[in-house]
């Protein structure tokens, strides 16, 4: 475990580094054989030392000197419901926040919204930190996604792996900032249904080898 673990506090680190969350806000896991490894409750990372993360297993009972994060009830729903998934980060990030207070969802202004997953990346229903209501209102937005906002809340991105979760976690923010200053200039026009349909397609390809005369997203 100790390998996975110390991965897991240097996500959690560079989470706080890239100012997606502060002090003890936000939480990240890692996929775990029996279960999960996830951040502690109430410290922040630059606190936390590799023993003081958390497994959780299956069954949804938890060993080691912490307690897991309050949020560990949606990352293991999530595990559950979606098995290609490897790791979850929930962040309180800036703008990815402020949309989420403003509860709306990120609509196709942009391709790059296509490499969450979809023409959209929704926005889940409100429901207090730390409950089965949250947890199943985010299992919900996430449907066929890879990130969504929660209500009033934050954001939460899954990836195959820890180092791909933080990149896409700041991927995300970057959208959410776009999307922000965007609007603060009027009401965006939309990539169309074709669009985005083939924004997706490409995205299909996105880091992986295809035909050389294909064109890919940058």
């Amino acid at each position: 475990m100790r390998p996975l673990a110390n991965a897991l506090l240097e996500a959690a680190r560079g989470m706080s580094a890239a100012r997606l969350s502060v002090g003890t806000a936000g939480n990240v896991s890692v996929r775990d054989g029996s279960g999960f490894l996830v951040t502690p409750s109430g410290m922040a990372p630059a606190c936390c030392e590799a023993a003081d993360m958390t497994h959780v297993a299956t069954d949804g009972s938890a060993r080691g000197r912490r307690a897991p994060s309050s949020e560990w009830r949606l990352h293991h729903d999530i595990y559950a419901a979606r098995p290609e998934v490897g790791a979850i980060l929930h962040a309180h990030a800036p703008f990815a926040t402020a949309l989420a207070c403003q509860r709306m969802d990120v609509p196709a202004f942009h391709y790059m919204v296509a490499r969450f997953g979809g023409d959209s990346v929704r926005c889940g229903a409100y429901a207090t930190f730390g409950t089965q209501a949250l947890s199943d209102a985010t299992v919900a937005a996430l449907a066929d996604r890879s990130a969504a906002l929660m209500a009033n809340h934050g954001m939460i991105v899954l990836a195959p792996d820890l180092a791909c979760v933080l990149d896409r976690a700041i991927e995300l923010e970057a959208l959410c900032e776009h999307y922000w200053r965007t609007r603060s200039l009027g009401e965006p026009p939309l990539l169309d249904a074709a669009q985005m349909a083939d924004a997706l397609d490409q995205f299909r390809w996105y880091g992986r080898p295809r035909p050389l005369d294909s064109d890919t997203p940058t």
